[in-house]
């Protein structure tokens, strides 16, 4: 019995943790989130649901280039789409085509470059750079994100 004791109490810390697959999608979801969260400012603000404040703009916009210059590669690990796992909704067509993923994240990281330049200077300007970085983000939904 003592050795049966001893060896749970040896395998529980490793029980704990969670599937590495698992997390992968965690950590993909949690980057995706933040993008979401900027960009909801941007969106709030250009449906008039927010006062239009430039400062607040601005670091949205900072935000999300900084968002876009992170290195998302290891989020999108074999074996975490939504094929291999239920929590996630990333098309296994993600891992086909990753040099169109890639594209497709090039056009965010200059969209969202283009709204780094604009937000603070006025409601207009950013709703203007809105139409273009949303629709960068669109364009990966539409492709690589089951519904």
């Amino acid at each position: 019995m003592r050795h049966v004791l001893l060896a749970a109490l040896i395998a529980a810390p490793a029980l704990a943790y969670a599937n590495p697959a698992e997390e992968t999608v965690e950590a993909r979801q949690g980057y995706y989130k933040l993008l979401g969260e900027n960009m909801g400012v941007f969106a709030a603000m250009a449906k008039g649901e927010r006062d239009y404040d430039a400062a607040a703009a601005q670091t949205a916009a900072d935000n999300m280039v900084l968002l876009s210059n992170y290195d998302v590669t290891h989020l999108f690990a074999p074996g975490t789409s939504s094929f291999d796992l239920d929590k996630t909704r990333a098309l296994p067509d993600i891992w086909d085509d990753m040099a169109g993923v890639q594209s497709k994240f090039a056009d965010f990281s200059k969209a969202a470059a283009a709204m780094k330049d604009v937000a603070g200077q006025g409601k207009a300007e950013m709703a203007g750079a809105l139409g273009p970085l949303g629709g960068t983000c669109k364009g990966c939904h539409d492709a690589y994100r089951a519904d």
